[in-house]
């Protein structure tokens, strides 16, 4: 059995504890909502970050269960963390900003390929820009001459004229 690399433990904490923070939020935003008509129209706006908190805490558990539960990365949760700057949770959206940097580290990925049974992704390298040749006609474009009438004098024409 393969052990948890340090970043997926960081995911884990971190999702956790922005999971606890969001429900706190969301209910203390729901709540101060409630204390005004116009508030209550926006209620439902305010409990998303309850809704996300749960969710986060439930994906941080099967990050945290031993033996590991088959998850995938969660990055839609990441973004919905990023998206919570709206309700006013900075935390959230610091955590969403970090998770979906440690989705991208060669090693969580492999982590979670090797708990879901794929076999690891070997890292794509860059393709290095090579300047293209120049294309060179060496065969030069034949010139055609055309042959111009040499233009008749409007005094000439004049001097040949008869005269009456």
């Amino acid at each position: 059995m393969q052990q948890k690399p340090t970043l997926v433990n960081v995911i884990a904490w971190t999702t956790l504890a922005s999971g606890i923070v969001n429900i706190i939020w969301g209910l203390a935003a729901s709540g101060t909502a409630l204390a005004t008509v116009i508030g209550i129209f926006c209620t439902p706006i305010t409990i998303l970050p309850t809704i996300l908190g749960v969710f986060e805490i439930l994906y941080a558990a099967k990050l945290l269960s031993n033996p590991p539960q088959p998850v995938k990365a969660s990055t839609n949760i990441a973004i919905f963390e990023i998206v919570c700057v709206i309700t006013g949770n900075v935390f959230a959206m610091v955590v969403g900003i970090l998770a979906l940097v440690f989705y991208n580290d060669q090693i969580v990925r492999d982590y979670f390929a090797g708990l879901n049974g794929i076999e690891p992704l070997a890292p794509v390298l860059p393709i290095s820009a090579t300047p293209t040749p120049s294309i060179v006609n060496p065969m030069r474009d034949p010139v055609i001459e055309e042959e111009v009438p040499p233009l008749e004098d409007s005094t000439d024409n004049e001097a040949k004229a008869p005269e009456k």
